[in-house]
């Protein structure tokens, strides 16, 4: 009994992190995030020619500009538009590549599933110049739906990940008990594994969206003519008419793109409680 009370406590107390770690975590985190303060400052500075620090004072007229600029709101419509059917094909692939890696063996498995992942692990320009030479040896021309293949090339890998642990920490036995009970392939889709695997779709594709919103080096090969709201912003810091405009922009992409990933965060923290799986 006194050793293990003396394990644990030589575990608690390795456990415990270093004042230095700390300070190192609270520095990192400083460094991340007070640019983005500053974005949200620039928002409301009165001040459209440059960046004063501190501003020489406060208004919200930049959010009365943004709204009535229609170049922003087209951009804006196109990114939704783009964001959301790149993530509904990313769902719908991503969950059918992870259900036959998870669910089955066959030669060349590993190869495939290293393709499938590949695509987010590439940076981003080589996949941009990629799918521009395909476009260009296929004679495709720039359009809508060539940014959404664009997108959804980097979106599934989310969902594949996603549905893929899930498939995995779904007890198999499951499924055979439905076939035994006498359902049919719709309905153990419908009433078994659907549900099992519902939080970490809904996750997936919340991240994918986010992904896909703020897409730039992608969409910058893929778009042609086309111009999603990160574009928009590129050509905005190039040459600018109003430049807390940008920042006004760039608070609604913070605010678009962090919101599903929070709630994918909370949907997915207690993902172990899986349906049948075991310990």
């Amino acid at each position: 009994m006194r050793s293990n009370s003396s394990a644990s406590s030589l575990i608690s107390e390795g456990q415990r992190p270093s004042g230095l770690l700390k300070y190192a975590a609270i520095g990192g985190l400083l460094f991340l995030h007070i640019p983005i303060l500053f974005i949200f400052l620039y928002a409301f500075t009165s001040e459209s020619k440059s960046y004063q620090f501190p501003p020489p004072g406060l208004t919200l007229k930049w959010f009365e500009v943004t709204l009535n600029r229609p170049d922003v709101w087209r951009a804006i419509q196109l990114s939704l538009e783009v964001a959301g059917l790149a993530t509904l094909a990313a769902m719908v692939l991503g969950t059918l590549a992870a259900g036959a890696i998870a669910r089955s063996r066959f030669f060349g498995q590993e190869v495939v599933s290293l393709l499938l992942v590949l695509p987010i692990a590439l940076p981003g320009i080589v996949t941009g110049i990629a799918l521009r030479s395909a476009y260009g040896l296929m004679e495709i021309p720039f359009s809508f739906w060539t940014i959404v293949i664009g997108h959804a090339t980097f979106c599934v890998v989310v969902v594949y990940n996603n549905a893929l642990a899930r498939f995995r920490r779904t007890n198999q036995s499951l499924i055979e008990a439905s076939m035994d009970l006498g359902a049919d392939g719709f309905q153990t889709l419908r009433y078994v594994i659907l549900p099992n695997l519902a939080t970490a779709l809904l996750a997936g594709g919340m991240l994918a969206f986010a992904l896909s919103f703020d897409e730039v080096i992608v969409t910058t090969f893929t778009a042609g003519q086309q111009t999603t709201l990160p574009i928009w912003m590129y050509q905005e810091l190039i040459r600018p008419r109003d430049r807390p405009v940008t920042n006004v922009v760039a608070l609604i992409i913070v605010a678009v793109t962090t919101i599903p990933i929070l709630l994918a965060y909370y949907l997915t923290r207690d993902g172990q409680d899986v349906a049948g799986s075991g310990k």
